[in-house]
């Protein structure tokens, strides 16, 4: 009875001693990435096929982030009805001075983010990548978009942030796995 005990309890002390290895302390953890502050979206487009390169560009600017004050600028997108643009999205973080711009970041961590833009009804706005990350999956901060028949509706601009989930990006212009570093609903106007 005693070797069974004694067997016991070395099998105990081991047990614990496996455990102990295993456990690493708080300052041995890597935290996730965290969303970026965004406080400024801006998306510009340029008209193909007019003989001039007219930009507009359209704000959305909270410079407290959420929460706080509301938003001091929330632009209508207004565009020409059946013309095609090319699109670029600016992001800023401007709760700093000088303001930081986010959109290098973005591009840097490339194969975490992904923008995704869903019109409102969908017929006044058909939107194209224009780029992509490093495995070839889009990425969003440039493209090309059709617009529709005259209408108004909504456009959500959401930048995703998706980081691999077990080593495989899901990234295919839908919202995936992940949470939003921007997702704003702009009143889409088609002219």
């Amino acid at each position: 009875m005693k070797r069974t005990n004694q067997n016991w309890n070395y099998g105990l002390i081991i047990g614990v001693a496996f455990l102990f290895m295993q456990c690493k302390s708080a300052s041995d953890v890597t935290p996730d990435d965290e969303n970026e502050l965004i406080t400024t979206v801006q998306l510009n487009f340029t008209p193909e096929n007019t003989g001039f390169p007219t930009v507009q560009t359209f704000t959305y600017r909270d410079v407290d982030g959420d929460g706080g004050n509301a938003p001091t600028k929330f632009d209508t997108v207004s565009l020409q009805a059946n013309t095609n643009y090319t699109l670029k999205i600016t992001l800023l973080d401007e709760s700093k001075n000088p303001a930081v711009d986010i959109t290098q970041e973005v591009k840097e961590k490339s194969d975490e983010h992904l923008v995704v833009f869903t019109a409102s009804p969908a017929s006044l706005f058909k939107y194209t990548y224009g780029d992509t990350d490093a495995s070839n999956l889009p990425l969003g901060l440039t493209g090309m978009v059709l617009t529709g028949t005259a209408g108004t509706g909504k456009l959500k601009v959401q930048l995703r942030h998706q980081p691999p989930i077990s080593g495989k990006v899901q990234k295919d212009g839908t919202p995936g796995p992940g949470s939003d570093d921007v997702n704003l609903d702009f009143v889409l106007m088609v002219k």
